[in-house]
């Protein structure tokens, strides 16, 4: 099949190579197109993954929340009590307690405060999936104590690089001398540049308004035999209304779903790649109408001599896969190194992934086949009897 689809292909690539110019133009603007398409997509996935990624992250076999819970950028709390309430039922292993709240961090070195994501835990239990933090929790039973963020924004300071010749670094939090004694790599989000983790005992010290029977989020362990969703449904329907029980997974996907649908940052997002395939669209169907304007004479000397329309629309196709492929190349390697540049201005997780290379090559070629389709109109009105 494909054979046959391609034996003819030298046609195609000697009308698209004949105007050098116009070709190259071509090239670039479906590589322009998928440049959008990548950069926003990127953008999307990025927004996605980090924003989720400290709920994937949590040692948990389910999640006690606030109903009224839609991201971490504003959380709400519930009372403590619904969480130990729920050591009473069947399956439930043990319970920790987390809370969450911004505070002001001073950069130890220019004295310029930012909002930081401070994560307050048990000191004696594991929280997050973070083998460096496990062996070094030990360190934050003392007061004062926090394990930094180095994957946040670089206006926090080089804490990383100052940690590691010291061993130590001393700054402020929300007006509180504090020591940072480890660090992890969570990263920055649209909603926090940074986070740090402390002991519950350092957070109501940083937070002195705050009520300690007031948490915002309740980690459940299961037993080994316990079945997740029957343990969530048994705790969700005999628990009361003020609290919501899910999986991490299902957590995660709240936090998702409040930035592709509660905020306009997923639909600005989508429509870019919306608004480069049309592009796309667009760009290649000006070269093949103008293509098949300016052969409009050859391809109905080609009629006349007996080749058929079928003929004349495969070699426009082959046209538009070529424009195709030979677009994407250079559309991919350029969002490649623009992926890099925004990693490092940003901090984002922002990286090209299998997936979405697949989704814009097929976008693409769907967006040239569309370009062709609508071009062949032109190319059914050579007609021999207009020419001789």
């Amino acid at each position: 099949m494909f054979h046959k689809l391609f034996r003819r292909t030298p046609l195609a690539w000697r009308q698209l190579t004949k105007q050098k110019t116009r070709f190259a133009v071509a090239i670039a603007g479906i590589a322009f197109a998928d440049i959008l398409m990548f950069v926003q997509m990127g953008f999307e996935g990025a927004l996605f993954n980090s924003a989720t990624k400290p709920h994937r992250s949590l040692q948990a076999d389910l999640v006690l929340i606030n109903p009224q819970f839609q991201t971490l950028f504003s959380v709400k709390s519930f009372s403590r009590a619904r969480l130990y309430q729920s050591l009473a039922y069947e399956g439930v292993e043990s319970v920790q307690s987390v809370y969450i709240n911004t505070a002001q961090w001073k950069n130890p070195k220019t004295h310029l405060s930012r909002a930081i994501l401070v994560w307050g835990v048990d000191s004696t239990k594991s929280t997050f999936n973070f083998p460096e933090i496990d062996q070094n929790l030990g360190q934050l039973k003392q007061l004062n104590r926090v394990f930094f963020d180095r994957a946040g924004r670089p206006e926090y300071g080089a804490i990383a690089d100052i940690f590691k010749k010291q061993g130590t670094v001393e700054t402020e939090v929300n007006s509180k001398l504090i020591q940072v004694k480890g660090l992890f790599t969570l990263g920055a989000s649209f909603a926090a540049d940074g986070n740090i983790i402390t002991s519950d005992s350092t957070f109501m010290e940083l937070f002195p308004e705050r009520k300690p029977d007031r948490i915002e989020l309740g980690l459940i362990k299961l037993k080994a035999d316990a079945d997740i969703e029957s343990v969530r449904l048994h705790l969700e329907t005999n628990l009361p209304n003020d609290v919501r029980v899910l999986t991490p997974d299902d957590f995660a996907e709240t936090e998702k779903n409040y930035w592709s649908d509660g905020t306009g940052i997923g639909f600005i997002f989508g429509f870019g790649v919306v608004m480069g395939f049309i592009v796309g669209i667009v760009i290649v169907y000006q070269i093949l109408y103008s293509d098949v304007s300016d052969h409009l004479p050859e391809y109905a000397t080609l009629k006349a001599m007996g080749y058929t329309d079928r003929y004349l629309l495969v070699t426009l196709l082959q046209e538009a896969i070529l424009l195709a492929v030979l677009g994407y190349i250079p559309g991919f390697v350029l969002s490649f190194g623009l992926y890099q540049l925004a990693y490092a201005a940003t901090m984002l997780p922002i990286g090209m992934t299998v997936a979405r290379s697949i989704n814009v090559f097929v976008m693409t070629i769907i967006m040239c086949f569309a370009s062709g389709a609508i071009a062949m109109r032109k190319l059914q009105s050579a007609d021999p009897a207009d020419i001789f």
